[in-house]
């Protein structure tokens, strides 16, 4: 699992990272994960053809909710949180590209979901990447502006 790109094992139901390899995916199955949610979008420069065949052939379920790394929307953060929301016990495996978008759309999670103090989050993707404006303002939601109606 450590050789994953950039992996993070947020609890014993959640592990984040950067794009597997075709391979790793049938790691990750071994290991019980039960789901994928993939925030890349298609075509990215080490995306996977065929990604959703080779995660479902697993016998794992697929998500695919491609977030422009460019302009983040708070449409995306939601959509990503009630997906993570509903998926209750499973065990699920996140990805992006390089684990920048999955780190901060964790950071909300781990903020509102999990009320996990802060010094307890691990932020080391932080250490290589910078986020930019667009990345800070999501992280920095609040609840009201994550739950309008």
């Amino acid at each position: 699992m450590q050789k994953i790109l950039n992996y993070i094992k947020i609890n014993e139901l959640i592990a984040t990272s950067g794009q597997p390899k075709v391979e790793e995916f049938e790691i990750i199955a071994n290991e019980g994960f039960e789901v994928v949610i993939n925030l890349s979008v298609y075509k990215t420069s080490n995306s996977i053809e065929n990604e959703n065949k080779i995660v479902t052939d697993l016998n794992m379920s697929y998500f695919h909710i491609p977030v422009n790394f460019e302009n983040p929307s708070l449409s995306d953060l939601k959509l990503f949180l009630n997906v993570l929301q509903s998926l209750g016990a499973n065990k699920v495996w996140i990805h992006c590209s390089k684990n920048y978008r999955v780190t901060a759309f964790m950071y909300v999670y781990h903020k509102y979901i999990l009320n996990t103090p802060f010094e307890n989050v691990d932020l080391s993707i932080f250490d290589i990447w910078s986020p930019t404006l667009p990345w800070q303002t999501l992280m920095k939601v609040s609840l009201d502006d994550l739950y309008k109606v």
